[in-house]
């Protein structure tokens, strides 16, 4: 997570919205952690985890769309022959 104090929040505020479409940016003040940046996508995310849905219907269609986005690491490419035998 990037951590930026207030002024340089304030100074660079354009800089650290770009960052927080990629991950959390924790903003200190006074040394102590005071507030946490972040995108509309994590935060719907986060509260999601925080319901803790079961059902997908249930599930913010962000949560869904991520889902539908998301690649399998290559070391697993051998789990699509399992899946295209059980068809």
């Amino acid at each position: 997570m990037v951590t930026t104090t207030a002024v340089e929040f304030q100074r660079k505020v354009g800089e650290f919205q770009h960052r927080a479409q990629k991950e959390p940016v924790e903003i200190t003040r006074h040394g102590r952690r005071e507030f946490v940046l972040m995108s509309a996508d994590q935060y719907d995310w986060m509260r999601a985890v925080m319901k803790r849905s079961h059902r997908t219907e249930e599930l913010p269609e962000t949560i869904v769309a991520a889902v539908r986005r998301a690649k399998m690491h290559p070391r697993h490419n051998h789990l699509n022959k399992l899946l295209r035998k059980r068809k």
